[in-house]
Order: structure tokens, then sequence, then C-alpha cells
């Protein structure tokens, strides 16, 4: 009996066809297993579990009959247990009813995803409530499904095949999972509680089993946050082709993974810092980081150990620190910075400006969209020190109120900012910037903190001019004509927010490239979009394969060198320093002023919130198509699909969707009254 006792301490799988003891089932059903691996394998001498186990799908989960009667020898004699089915309600059987059986109840009942047959599944693999007590456990055994990507157990036939559309909508496979056809999980010993291993842009995390609940562990990782990893790697790979070797700090790592990806793709390039206050995250770090053949500085001896027995050697370098993020990052310089604190991100930009070198970029990501998107007005007062109000461009409004307050703290430590990128989509607020050392440069972008007069009626908006002359009448400075004709306060003062532009056109084409050189499929059309919306144009930009248009740029008296201009160049300076333009391009920020016709304009309208009642408005291309041909600079917005940004007031864009618009019921109501005519005509 010592080995059954062992087996119910490791917890193991119900399907094993092997096991025929029958107290060992009855003990098996009160212990909760995991389905999503197989057994684990148990050595013969002491019976202990490996650390690593590497598993595969559910063994309900089959492509053909065959393999489902390979699961028990049918060829064999005497009696045999189904392996998808428990002892108290299939009793063994001889061989030719246990193939009916199999047959006709389990491989007959089944839900199909690409080419696999998730049949059906009687054993004890579903976690009951824990308030449940042990009799109702023993005899509440649910029918359940096992899902071929993500290995959980839905009971219905139904609920499984919506759940599996999901994974089609949201382009998840059992790759996406996975890496592989095969789902690989760490099991912890201790507890006995398994780690999902994710594969994302070639590099594999281990993932709790609450790793989407904020509040129930420390390792928090969102899949949803994808777009987010991504453009935050293109941003650091173009800095890394401008000069390098970087100093790059993740300041909450969780998992590790935008640390791994950099230390991985980028190599050389880099000297990645991934630090995390938890200790269970600084733990999950290191175990991510040999798991990717990646070493930690400070355990070389441990690494030259792992070493000795792997055949890989290790690929890159992190240095994995476990400290306050305030304090690291006000005790060592960093060239790149970035902030994903789980809500606001505010309490860390005054660290985060205070050692960032200059000409370094600090990428900001906020997710307390709650605050952001106008739905807490009391937290967004108390966290960003703005007052706003529920438009139809708040997403837009966010991104200038984060902007602001990023500004706000490099002023504080005389630094100034270049915005480089502003993207605000459902889950977060991504901000990228450029720190420029210096009064002056501070000073300059303080100036651009100014209050937005927002119309109540007709939601017309317009940045209050700079200066300290008074105004009698701010309403002047609206185009609408709401407070004239309707009575009392009809605008209001939103801010202070960012008034500059979002978007550096130069910046975002370079990160395209890179985006293509790591082949990210999934953000090119949000960064080709974001060109588009830099530029204000309608036209897609060129094509990224040949490189031939794109050239180095002077910005901020750095040269930004392409991949052309990087194999064409004979002065690149290769010894890792920072690379100015020389003596002709160092004045270039004092000399050179920004054109403000070049900037895209603030805001856009929905074409949709501004419709008419009664027409109908003209196709959203051709309505752009239309602005375009009236002498106004238009392109679509990524912070709203039915959006058009324009440099064309709101009632100069009502009369051209009045214009073009068609009446609904013209056509029925004259085919209405020709018909009530030879009704007429009839009767008569």
């Amino acid at each position: 009996m010592a080995e059954p006792k062992q087996e119910n301490t490791e917890q193991l799988h119900q399907e094993d066809a092997n096991i025929k003891d029958t107290g060992t089932d009855e003990r098996a059903q009160v212990s909760t297993p995991d389905t999503s691996t197989k057994p684990a394998e148990t050595e013969a001498n002491n019976g202990q579990t490996s650390s690593t186990v590497t598993s595969e799908r559910h063994v309900s989960i089959q492509s053909t009959l065959e393999g489902l009667e390979k699961l028990v020898d049918l060829n064999g004699a005497g009696r045999k247990s189904c392996p998808l089915c428990p002892e108290e309600k299939f009793k063994a059987c001889y061989s030719h009813k246990l193939r009916r059986h199999l047959q006709n109840l389990h491989w007959k009942v089944y839900v199909q995803f690409e080419g696999q047959r998730m049949c059906i599944c009687h054993l004890p693999c579903r976690q009951l409530k824990s308030g449940l007590g042990a009799d109702q456990t023993q005899g509440r055994l649910v029918a359940h499904y096992h899902c071929v990507v993500c290995s959980v157990t839905i009971a219905r036939k139904t609920d499984m095949i919506s759940h599996l559309k999901r994974h089609i909508n949201k382009g998840e496979t059992e790759e996406s999972y996975s890496g592989n056809s095969d789902v690989p999980f760490v099991e912890a010993v201790p507890g006995g509680q398994a780690y999902e291993i994710m594969k994302e842009l070639g590099t594999n995390v281990q993932l709790m089993p609450n790793h989407t609940t904020p509040q129930k562990t420390d390792t928090y990782f969102s899949r949803k946050m994808k777009a987010n990893r991504q453009l935050v790697f293109c941003s650091l790979a173009v800095l890394a082709e401008q000069r390098n070797p970087l100093e790059c700090l993740d300041a909450f790592g969780a998992t590790g993974i935008m640390g791994l990806q950099w230390a991985k793709h980028l190599r050389n390039l880099v000297k990645v810092t991934i630090n995390d206050i938890n200790e269970a995250c600084v733990k999950m770090i290191k175990e991510n980081c040999h798991l990717n053949h990646i070493r930690v500085e400070g355990s070389r001896a441990a690494c030259q150990l792992d070493g000795a027995g792997d055949v890989e050697s290790p690929i890159a370098s992190v240095e994995v620190v476990k400290m306050d993020a305030n304090v690291i990052m006000h005790l060592r310089p960093f060239d790149y910075i970035h902030l994903d604190p789980f809500g606001t991100s505010v309490n860390y930009l005054d660290a985060a400006f205070r050692n960032v070198r200059n000409l370094g970029i600090v990428s900001v990501t906020s997710t307390d969209t709650g605050s952001l998107y106008s739905k807490s007005l009391n937290v967004t007062l108390r966290h960003y020190g703005c007052q706003i109000i529920r438009t139809e461009y708040y997403k837009e409004l966010a991104a200038r109120m984060v902007l602001g307050s990023v500004a706000r703290a490099a002023a504080r430590c005389n630094k100034g900012i270049e915005v480089l990128l502003a993207v605000a989509l459902e889950h977060f607020v991504l901000v990228v910037v450029r720190v420029l050392r210096g009064p002056t440069q501070a000073d300059e972008s303080s100036k651009k903190l100014r209050q937005l007069l927002h119309c109540q009626w007709c939601e017309e908006r317009v940045f209050l001019k700079p200066g300290s002359m008074v105004e009698e009448n701010l309403y002047r400075q609206l185009p609408c004509q709401c407070h004239g004709s309707m009575p009392g306060k009809t605008a209001l003062e939103l801010g202070p927010l960012w008034a500059g532009p979002l978007f550096n056109t130069g910046f975002l084409r370079q990160m395209l490239v890179a985006a293509v050189q790591h082949n990210m499929e999934d953000i090119q059309p949000l960064v080709k979009s974001l060109i588009c919306e830099a530029d204000c144009t309608t036209l897609k930009p060129s094509p990224v394969p040949g490189y031939s248009s794109l050239s180095s740029q002077v910005e901020c008296g750095v040269v930004i060198k392409t991949l052309q201009r990087v194999e064409e160049a004979d002065t690149s300076d290769q010894s890792g320093k920072r690379k100015t333009a020389g003596e002709d391009s160092g004045n270039v920020l004092k000399k050179l002023k920004p054109d403000t016709s070049l900037e895209h304009p603030a805001f856009y309208y929905s074409i949709h919130r501004h419709s008419i009642r009664g027409m109908n408005m003209p196709k959203l291309n051709k309505f752009l198509q239309y602005l375009t041909e009236a002498g106004f600079r238009v392109s679509r917005t990524h912070f709203d699909p039915t959006g058009v940004r324009t440099d064309a007031t709101l009632l100069q864009f009502k009369d051209v969707l009045t214009k073009y618009s068609v009446p609904t019921y013209s056509s029925a109501s004259q085919s209405g009254v020709e018909s009530s005519d030879v009704t007429r005509r009839q009767t008569v």
C-alpha cells in the first residue's frame, strides 16, 4: 500500500490505463487532480517527481479512433477498464464490449477543432468547490470536455464551442500558448501546483494558474498586453540602432517576459536589468532566465553548473534585482526605462527622470483606465491633477493627460521631452518620450501644457491661446456659436493637457522597420496607421522591404540611422558611445524651429457622433476623400475606428457631411406615393 499512498500525494491523473487498484481509484477521487498535464514520471528508488515535466495533450483529445483504442490493450485477454471513465461508472469488461463503449459513448460524443476530436471525459478532472463535503465530492462526477488550446475543462458542448470561437476570434491557437504542439508545464513539488509555460516572440515564461488575476498572484501576466510589449520592444530596438550598448531597465518585471525578450533578440546591443520588489517574482524571473538559456548576473556559479550539463551555452545575460522601483532609478542611470505598474504610474515619474541619460527614452504604460477614461473623475483629479469630463475623444484626452504628467515630472528635474509615440487602446495607454536635458528644453515642454476649452453642446474643442493677457470672453476662441444661442455657461475648461504633437513620423517609420525585422506581424498594421495619423494623410506608408524611402534624419542633434544608412555609413562610431551629428548639427535644436503647419491636428471627430438624423452618411473612406477634395488634411485615427482627424472645424466637418448625405426615405416615399396612386385608380 506504500505505492498507492505515494501516488495520492503526487496527485497522478485518473486516465492512466495501467492503474487497476480499486482502493487507489477511490482515494484519488477525493483529491483534486491536475488535468492539464499527464502523470509525472516517478523514480523507482525514491518516488520523487522531476521539477520540469513536458506534458502532452489530454488523452481524451484524439485525431483518430485508433488512437483512442490504443489507450487500452484490446487484444489482450481478461477484463479491462475504460481509460475515460471511473470504475464506479463503467466496470471492467471484455475487449469487444469496451470497444463498443469507446466508439459509441466517447468517440461519437465530441467537439472538433482543427482536426482534433475532444471526446467527452467522465474522469474526476473538474475541480469542485471547496465548500462541498467529501461525500458530495465523491458522488458528483461531471462529464466534460478538455480544450485543445488552453486545457481548461468545460461541461457543456455548446459552451465549449463558444469557448473555441473566442480562441479563433483572438487568433489564439495551440501554438500561441505553447510554441509547439505539446503544452509544457512545470510542476511545483511542495504544493503540487502546475506552472503553465507560454511562448511569445520566441521567449518562454512560466505562468501561475491564476496569473490573470492580479489580486490572487504576484506574477501577473496578461495576454491582452502583447501589443504593448511589442511596441515597447520596437522603440528599444530603434534606440539600440542609434547607440549601443544601452542600459535599459524593466522596473516592474513580474514574469520578466519583457526584459527577456529584449535580451534574447537584441543580445549585445543592450544590458538588461529586470527589477521587482516581490521575492516570488524575482525567483520566477530567474527560473525563466534559465528556461531561455539566459545567464543571470550575480549567480555565475550556478550558471556554470547548469552550463556543464546543458548542451546550449547562455545566449545573453540579464541582471535581476530585488528593489523598490523608485530606489533603483534614483541610484543608477539608464538609457531606457520602462514603467508598467499595475495602475497609475505617476508615483514613479520623478524617479524615472532623475537619472535617465540625455537623449534617453522613457516609456510609460498606464492601466488605470477607470480614471483615464473619465469613469472616476475624483481619482483623475487626485492622480493627474486634471479636470476632465467624458467626451467623444476621451482616449486621446487620456493620452494627453498622461503626457502632461510626464512633462511636469521631467520639468521638475530640469528636463524636457519630445513625444515619440502615444497609443491608447482598450486596456492601456502607452506613451514613449525622448528626454532632453536642460532648463531651456524644460521650459519649451512646459509651454505646451495648456487648458482645453470644450463646448458642452456641440463638443467643439480648442486649446486656449498661450499668454498672460486676460481675455474678456473666452468663448470667442471657439469656432462654434453655441454661446450666443444658448443661455448660461456652455463651455468648460479641461486640463491642463499636453498640446503638442503625439507622434514622431521618423521614429515610427524606424519602428516599422524593426517590426518587420523581428517578424512582429501583429503590430505592423497598427504602426502603419500611426504613421498615416502622424502625417495626417490617407496614403499608406512606403513599403519597408526595400528601405529605399528611408534616409538618415537629425533629431535633437542625433543622427537617426536607418538600415541602409548603417550599412553605407563610414563614419559610424564603433566604440559604443553616443554619436552626435558633429559641429554642423550640434546646434540644430537651437536653429531649427518646429513647423506648426506640419504637425497633425489635435483631436478628431466621430462620423457617427455627428451624423444627421434621417440621412444616410457616405462610407468613411469616401468621406475622407470628400474632405480632401475640400482642401482639408484628413486621416483616420487609432483612437476611434469611426474617428476622422482633420484640421477642419466642426462646422466645416458637418457641412461636408451634410452635402454628401442622402435622405433615408426619399426613394421609399416616392415608391409609396406611386403605389397609392395605382391603388386609387384601380378602385375608381
